[in-house]
């Protein structure tokens, strides 16, 4: 009874102990779920405030070049009564003169005639021949026509007071609230200086026609486009290592040309370090960022290598054939151990790597099964895992043992690659024989 009873403070001490290290646990939970939570709300406020500025600005443009239609289009109605007057109103000014000219020499025939005949014999007589012989030179019976007022303009404004209802109507429709966008940024993987961005959509009543895909530096206020189309993955290049991007994606609707509101930022980084070609050989020109190798019209021939052996196993190796020029069976794009100078070709002892022919070579013999010969545009990946280590008992040589998969244009080889020792990255590198060919590496 003693020792049960010495026991039962230790039990409960224990206990004790291990509720409070839960009641720790579970107050950090809480601790994690109360700043979610804290995020959201933040989220919905900060969007629902953009939004408002949004919509207010949005209406305040429409409002103010409505505005300025409206005074264009009266300028123009204005301008066309003005040009109907003037036109029709000048032969109606110059018949008026006319008669009017008319009147004053009528007027003055009369006074003349009406002297002549209260005058005397004689001076009647003389006053008479000259009042009848300048009446007989001026036309009594031309009158000029004066036309109709169903003849001339009625000026008068043809407005269809219907166009208020098709602007309402319009006015009511025009513009959405959407909770969530129909997409959203599903995961962000990273690559030697890239990142893979994948996204899908949310809305199962949405159907897409195309993405837009931006990114920026977090330490930047503006987005840029680096991708516009149909598939939901891309992979964004020119990431600087251990740098925080944020990236973003809207979609257009089938038959619509507004896109989408934009999905929840997402932030993201790339901690690998990119790849590189080796500067300073005389046969290859290389981009600013040196993950590009254009082939160029120099004489020297040989192998170009990455800068340092980058490519670590258990990741993909990709190379994105940009250009091509004139093939040549010696050509080739792989992995190797080790830079051995003095070669011309992968296609040697300690590499792997696919001739522009399609052809594979494994420690410089070529396997029976071939990919698709390289052409513009081709991807070629390189995924390499290790198999065993230490030393294998066979008579194939090396005591160290690669499971090699090389993929291009849809079809890939699978094969065991034996080294004479264990190597925890590995160099690429590429040859080709003729100028034009321009490989790009990630």
């Amino acid at each position: 009874m003693r020792g049960t009873m010495e026991l039962e403070p230790e039990l409960l001490l224990q206990e004790a102990r291990e509720n409070v290290e839960a009641a720790q646990s579970y107050r950090r939970e809480l601790g994690h779920r109360l700043q979610g939570l804290r995020e959201a709300q933040r989220q919905i406020k900060d969007s629902a405030s953009q939004t408002r500025d949004v919509l207010k600005q949005h209406f305040n443009d429409l409002k103010g070049t409505l505005g300025k239609l409206l005074d264009e289009r009266l300028v123009t109605l204005l301008q066309e009564v003005d040009t109907i007057e003037q036109e029709t109103i000048k032969p109606l000014d110059d018949c008026q003169k006319l008669i009017e000219h008319g009147v004053n020499t009528a007027e003055d025939l009369v006074r003349e005639g009406e002297i002549a005949i209260l005058g005397g014999i004689e001076e009647q007589n003389e006053k008479l021949w000259s009042f009848t012989k300048k009446a007989s030179h001026i036309q009594l019976d031309s009158l000029p026509e004066v036309p109709l007022l169903v003849d001339v303009p009625c000026l008068s404004a043809q407005l269809d007071d219907s166009i208020l209802n098709i602007v309402k109507d319009h006015i009511f429709k025009h513009g959405t609230v959407a909770s969530r966008p129909p997409v959203q940024i599903e995961e962000l993987i990273e690559k030697p200086g890239g990142i893979i961005v994948r996204w899908c959509k949310v809305d199962d009543d949405f159907t897409a026609q195309d993405y837009r895909l931006q990114f920026r530096k977090c330490s930047s206020n503006h987005f840029e486009d680096v991708y516009v189309g149909s598939e939901t993955e891309f992979i964004v290049l020119h990431i600087d290592p251990n740098v925080d991007y944020q990236f973003r994606v809207c979609a257009r609707g089938d038959g619509r040309q507004e896109w989408s509101p934009w999905s929840v930022p997402q932030i993201g980084h790339s901690t690998l370090v990119p790849h590189e070609w080796t500067t300073g050989f005389e046969g290859y020109s290389l981009s600013s960022r040196r993950n590009i190798a254009l082939r160029n019209d120099s004489e020297s021939s040989g192998v170009l290598y990455s800068s340092a052996p980058t490519y670590i196993c258990g990741q993909t190796l990709t190379f994105r054939v940009e250009t091509v020029g004139q093939p040549d069976r010696r050509d080739s794009i792989g992995v190797c151990a080790e830079k051995q100078n003095g070669y011309d070709s992968l296609q040697r002892d300690q590499a792997v790597c696919i001739s522009t022919n399609g052809a594979v070579f494994v420690n410089g013999k070529e396997m029976t099964n071939q990919l698709p010969a390289v052409t513009s545009g081709s991807t070629v990946t390189f995924d390499i895992e290790a198999v065993t280590l230490g030393t294998t008992n066979n008579n194939e040589g090396g005591n160290f043992k690669l499971r090699v998969t090389i993929s291009s244009n849809n079809r890939e080889v699978v094969f065991d690659w034996l080294l004479d020792q264990s190597c925890a990255s590995l160099y690429f590198g590429c040859s080709f024989f003729y100028p034009g060919w321009k490989v790009l590496v990630f």
